[in-house]
Protein backbone atom coordinates (compact mmCIF):
# COMPACT_ATOMS: atom_id res chain seq x y z
CA UNK A 1 0.00 0.00 0.00
CA UNK A 2 2.59 1.90 0.90
CA UNK A 3 4.45 2.16 -2.52
CA UNK A 4 0.59 2.38 -4.10
CA UNK A 5 0.83 6.33 -2.16
CA UNK A 6 4.39 6.83 -3.37
CA UNK A 7 3.64 6.43 -6.99
CA UNK A 8 0.29 8.04 -6.82
CA UNK A 9 1.70 11.06 -5.16
CA UNK A 10 4.84 10.66 -7.56
CA UNK A 11 2.32 10.62 -10.45
CA UNK A 12 0.45 13.55 -8.97
CA UNK A 13 3.77 15.82 -8.26
CA UNK A 14 4.82 14.96 -12.16
CA UNK A 15 1.32 16.22 -13.59
CA UNK A 16 1.53 19.08 -11.60
CA UNK A 17 4.36 20.34 -12.37
CA UNK A 18 3.55 19.74 -16.52
CA UNK A 19 0.15 21.81 -15.34
CA UNK A 20 2.10 24.58 -14.26
CA UNK A 21 4.82 24.57 -17.04
CA UNK A 22 2.06 24.98 -19.43
CA UNK A 23 0.67 28.36 -17.55
CA UNK A 24 3.86 30.15 -17.40
CA UNK A 25 3.18 33.59 -18.60
CA UNK A 26 5.82 34.94 -20.84
CA UNK A 27 8.38 36.85 -19.33
CA UNK A 28 8.63 39.05 -22.33
CA UNK A 29 6.77 40.11 -25.29
CA UNK A 30 7.72 39.96 -29.32
CA UNK A 31 9.66 42.95 -30.42
CA UNK A 32 7.96 45.88 -31.60
CA UNK A 33 10.46 47.99 -33.22
CA UNK A 34 10.37 47.56 -37.38
CA UNK A 35 11.40 49.40 -40.10
CA UNK A 36 10.24 49.46 -43.95
CA UNK A 37 11.45 51.16 -46.88
CA UNK A 38 8.88 51.79 -49.67
CA UNK A 39 8.59 53.52 -53.22
CA UNK A 40 5.84 55.71 -54.30
CA UNK A 41 4.41 57.36 -57.62
CA UNK A 42 2.66 60.86 -57.01
CA UNK A 43 0.66 63.59 -58.85
CA UNK A 44 1.11 67.36 -57.42
CA UNK A 45 -0.27 71.04 -57.70
CA UNK A 46 2.78 72.52 -57.45
CA UNK A 47 0.87 76.23 -56.79
CA UNK A 48 3.01 77.83 -59.19
CA UNK A 49 2.05 78.48 -62.28
CA UNK A 50 5.43 80.71 -63.18
CA UNK A 51 3.86 84.23 -64.74
CA UNK A 52 5.63 87.09 -62.27
CA UNK A 53 2.52 88.93 -61.37
CA UNK A 54 3.67 92.44 -60.12
CA UNK A 55 7.79 93.40 -59.98
CA UNK A 56 8.42 94.48 -56.24
CA UNK A 57 7.39 98.17 -55.20
CA UNK A 58 8.76 99.82 -52.29
CA UNK A 59 5.46 98.73 -50.77
CA UNK A 60 4.63 95.32 -51.50
CA UNK A 61 6.07 92.59 -53.60
CA UNK A 62 3.97 90.14 -55.69
CA UNK A 63 6.02 87.07 -56.62
CA UNK A 64 3.75 85.24 -58.86
CA UNK A 65 0.19 83.50 -60.15
CA UNK A 66 -0.43 80.81 -58.19
CA UNK A 67 -1.72 77.48 -59.14
CA UNK A 68 -0.37 75.78 -62.72
CA UNK A 69 0.07 72.36 -64.06
CA UNK A 70 0.24 69.18 -62.16
CA UNK A 71 3.36 67.71 -61.93
CA UNK A 72 4.31 63.58 -61.69
CA UNK A 73 6.80 62.39 -59.78
CA UNK A 74 8.80 59.08 -57.86
CA UNK A 75 9.86 58.84 -54.25
CA UNK A 76 10.68 56.60 -51.41
CA UNK A 77 9.75 56.40 -48.09
CA UNK A 78 10.92 55.25 -44.91
CA UNK A 79 8.78 53.79 -42.05
CA UNK A 80 10.07 53.35 -37.90
CA UNK A 81 7.81 51.60 -36.03
CA UNK A 82 8.92 52.20 -32.25
CA UNK A 83 5.73 51.05 -31.06
CA UNK A 84 1.79 51.19 -31.68
CA UNK A 85 2.07 54.92 -30.93
CA UNK A 86 5.17 56.06 -32.12
CA UNK A 87 5.94 56.24 -35.69
CA UNK A 88 8.60 58.40 -37.76
CA UNK A 89 7.99 58.88 -41.41
CA UNK A 90 10.91 60.09 -43.74
CA UNK A 91 9.77 60.94 -47.30
CA UNK A 92 12.28 62.24 -50.28
CA UNK A 93 9.85 62.99 -53.45
CA UNK A 94 11.22 64.25 -56.87
CA UNK A 95 8.52 65.85 -59.31
CA UNK A 96 10.01 66.28 -62.83
CA UNK A 97 7.30 64.89 -65.41
CA UNK A 98 4.87 67.23 -67.10
CA UNK A 99 6.47 70.26 -66.13
CA UNK A 100 5.20 73.29 -67.27
CA UNK A 101 7.89 75.58 -68.70
CA UNK A 102 10.70 74.11 -66.84
CA UNK A 103 8.64 74.25 -63.35
CA UNK A 104 9.18 71.53 -61.03
CA UNK A 105 9.48 70.33 -56.95
CA UNK A 106 11.20 68.17 -54.75
CA UNK A 107 10.84 67.63 -51.33
CA UNK A 108 12.45 65.93 -48.17
CA UNK A 109 10.47 65.65 -45.33
CA UNK A 110 10.29 64.04 -41.38
CA UNK A 111 8.12 63.87 -39.40
CA UNK A 112 5.48 61.56 -36.96
CA UNK A 113 2.86 59.24 -38.04
CA UNK A 114 -0.13 58.40 -36.03
CA UNK A 115 -2.31 54.60 -36.74
CA UNK A 116 -5.72 56.64 -36.37
CA UNK A 117 -7.74 53.14 -36.99
CA UNK A 118 -7.51 49.44 -38.29
CA UNK A 119 -9.34 47.26 -40.14
CA UNK A 120 -8.36 43.90 -41.04
CA UNK A 121 -5.34 44.45 -42.61
CA UNK A 122 -5.82 48.04 -43.73
CA UNK A 123 -4.50 51.05 -41.06
CA UNK A 124 -5.89 54.36 -41.51
CA UNK A 125 -3.07 57.41 -40.78
CA UNK A 126 -2.27 60.96 -40.45
CA UNK A 127 1.46 62.34 -40.53
CA UNK A 128 2.51 65.75 -39.72
CA UNK A 129 6.24 66.53 -41.61
CA UNK A 130 8.46 68.93 -41.63
CA UNK A 131 11.69 69.59 -43.98
CA UNK A 132 13.28 71.63 -46.96
CA UNK A 133 11.33 71.54 -50.58
CA UNK A 134 13.14 73.11 -53.86
CA UNK A 135 12.02 74.58 -56.30
CA UNK A 136 13.29 74.87 -59.95
CA UNK A 137 11.04 78.06 -61.44
CA UNK A 138 11.78 77.07 -65.15
CA UNK A 139 11.63 79.50 -68.03
CA UNK A 140 10.51 82.60 -66.65
CA UNK A 141 13.40 82.85 -64.15
CA UNK A 142 16.39 82.14 -65.99
CA UNK A 143 16.24 78.14 -64.70
CA UNK A 144 16.59 80.24 -61.38
CA UNK A 145 15.77 77.76 -58.35
CA UNK A 146 14.93 78.24 -54.19
CA UNK A 147 14.69 75.79 -51.10
CA UNK A 148 12.17 76.89 -48.62
CA UNK A 149 10.97 75.36 -45.01
CA UNK A 150 7.94 73.30 -45.94
CA UNK A 151 5.28 72.04 -43.24
CA UNK A 152 3.06 68.89 -44.56
CA UNK A 153 -0.20 67.34 -43.18
CA UNK A 154 -1.85 64.45 -44.83
CA UNK A 155 -2.76 60.77 -44.25
CA UNK A 156 -3.47 57.49 -45.81
CA UNK A 157 -4.05 54.19 -45.74
CA UNK A 158 -1.87 51.55 -45.55
CA UNK A 159 -2.58 47.69 -46.63
CA UNK A 160 -0.89 44.20 -45.71
CA UNK A 161 -0.46 42.38 -48.68
CA UNK A 162 2.18 39.81 -46.69
CA UNK A 163 4.43 39.41 -43.86
CA UNK A 164 6.61 41.98 -45.44
CA UNK A 165 4.79 43.79 -48.13
CA UNK A 166 2.32 46.61 -47.33
CA UNK A 167 0.40 48.68 -50.25
CA UNK A 168 -0.21 52.30 -49.81
CA UNK A 169 -3.28 52.73 -52.09
CA UNK A 170 -3.45 55.89 -51.42
CA UNK A 171 -1.42 58.84 -49.36
CA UNK A 172 -2.67 62.61 -49.64
CA UNK A 173 -0.56 65.26 -48.30
CA UNK A 174 -1.18 69.54 -48.31
CA UNK A 175 2.10 71.38 -47.84
CA UNK A 176 2.42 74.57 -46.73
CA UNK A 177 5.99 76.96 -47.66
CA UNK A 178 5.20 80.08 -45.42
CA UNK A 179 8.36 81.99 -46.35
CA UNK A 180 8.13 81.60 -50.32
CA UNK A 181 9.81 84.90 -50.94
CA UNK A 182 7.46 87.20 -49.73
CA UNK A 183 4.91 85.13 -49.87
CA UNK A 184 3.47 81.54 -49.30
CA UNK A 185 2.74 78.53 -51.50
CA UNK A 186 0.19 75.78 -50.53
CA UNK A 187 1.43 72.47 -53.06
CA UNK A 188 -0.89 69.73 -52.31
CA UNK A 189 -1.19 65.83 -54.28
CA UNK A 190 -1.57 62.37 -53.61
CA UNK A 191 0.59 59.25 -53.98
CA UNK A 192 0.59 55.50 -54.24
CA UNK A 193 3.37 53.14 -53.24
CA UNK A 194 4.62 50.03 -51.68
CA UNK A 195 6.87 48.88 -48.69
CA UNK A 196 8.85 46.15 -48.00
CA UNK A 197 9.60 45.40 -44.21
CA UNK A 198 13.32 44.86 -43.44
CA UNK A 199 12.93 44.25 -39.83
Amino acid sequence: MRRFGTALFSILLAAGAVAAAAQVVPTATGRQLSLSVGGMASVFQPDFAGEWQNPCTPDSCYPAAQGGQALFGAGAYVDLKVNRWIQVEAEGRWQRWHQYAGIHQDNYLIGPKLPLYRAGRATIYGKALYGLSRMDFGYFSGFGHGNFTDFAFGGGVDMKLTKRLTLRPVDFEYQYMPWWGNSSISPYGASVGVSYKIF
